[in-house]
Parts: C-alpha cells; sequence; structure tokens
C-alpha cells in the first residue's frame, strides 16, 4: 500500500492556500498519495470552540506579515484579500460535489478557487463573482449552482466536516500521516519526516 498523506481544507483559509501549494511538492519528493478532504471549516470552529486568527486583531495583522513569508518561501503568489473573511459554505459543497463526480473536474475546480481566492482577491461571498470565476475557467456555473443545491451534496460535506472533528481536527489546514495529525502549514516539516519515515 502507498503511503497517504490526507490533506482537510477549506479555501477561506490563507493557509490552506499555502498548503495546497507546497503539499504536491512534500508528496512528490515522498512518493506519497494526497487524499484531498474538503471540509467546512466554520462548522469545524463551531464544534471545537475554535475561532479565526481575522477575529484577534493583533493575530490577525501579524498573520498578514506570516502568511507573506510563506509565500515568498514557496514561491507563491498569496495576495491578501481584501473582502476576507468569505463564508466559504458553497465552495466548499461544490468542492465535496465534484469529488463525488468527477476527480480531474475537482483538481481543477480547486485551482480555480484557490486562485480566485488567494492570487486574484475576487470577492467571493458574492455569488456573481463565483460564477465568473468558474465561467472563466470553463465550468458552467449553472450546473455548478444545482450542484451546491443537491441534498446528497450538503450531507456531503456536514458529514465530511463532522467526521474530521471526530478525529482531532480543529482547524485547516490538517493533515494525516496514518494516525497521527498534524495541523498548520508550518508543519509540512513534519508531515514529510513522518512520510519519509
Amino acid at each position: 500500500m502507498s503511503k497517504q498523506v490526507e490533506f482537510y481544507f477549506d479555501f477561506g483559509s490563507p493557509y490552506s492556500y499555502l498548503a495546497y501549494k507546497e503539499l504536491p511538492r512534500v508528496a512528490q519528493r515522498t512518493g506519497a498519495q494526497i487524499v484531498w478532504r474538503p471540509i467546512l471549516l466554520g462548522g469545524v470552529f463551531k464544534a471545537t470552540g475554535n475561532h479565526s486568527p481575522a477575529e484577534i486583531p493583533a493575530k490577525g495583522r501579524w498573520s498578514k506579515t506570516d502568511t507573506a513569508r510563506w509565500s515568498r518561501r514557496y514561491g507563491a503568489n498569496l495576495q491578501q484579500n481584501p473582502h476576507f473573511p468569505v463564508n466559504t459554505l458553497a465552495l466548499m459543497r461544490a468542492a465535496v460535489g465534484f469529488q463525488l463526480q468527477d476527480e480531474a473536474a475537482f483538481h481543477r475546480y480547486a485551482e480555480t478557487i484557490f486562485a480566485a481566492m488567494w492570487e486574484q482577491q475576487r470577492n467571493l461571498n458574492d455569488p456573481a463573482e463565483i460564477g465568473a470565476a468558474l465561467t472563466a475557467a470553463g465550468f458552467d456555473a449553472r450546473q455548478v449552482l444545482a450542484m451546491i443545491d443537491d441534498p446528497a451534496v450538503k450531507d456531503a460535506l456536514k458529514q465530511a466536516t463532522e467526521a474530521a472533528v471526530a478525529r482531532g481536527v480543529f482547524g485547516a489546514p490538517s493533515f494525516f500521516v496514518g494516525d497521527e495529525l498534524f495541523w498548520g502549514n508550518d508543519r509540512l516539516l513534519f508531515v514529510e519526516e513522518a512520510l519519509a519515515a
């Protein structure tokens, strides 16, 4: 059985974006497979009593500097989104919906949304902006909206988020190598060590 790293993420987390950029290189160096686990970070926060760094003014200011440092380290193009925080419920439902239907489309969707949020600074609180980003990437925005309203997709995201909390996830990004939990893109060093062991 090949080595795996499970990646729990939410598009609204800048640190999830940074991990999204760096984790494939970790997987390549270690010969590991990434298992993509979209979750609703707001649901995780509610269940665990955790809070976004943006809710703590000093930590929010520091995080802007910190994410810029990590962006340079990874060669990423993170731009602070002036519309942050974004309600990602619809975005994460679509991620789960694509994952249930078409793995290739899921990866194209993830790239589109991460880029729209953290490179293009689009206002993804606005359904019209989401639709424009999807259309520009070749998606049928109406089909995506219909998928978001599918009860099975809604339930799948809820179950995925509850399962993450049950495993001990309290924030994003989170990673599992076997049963060992790692939290934060800055723990990718330890993720890589665990995969290489």
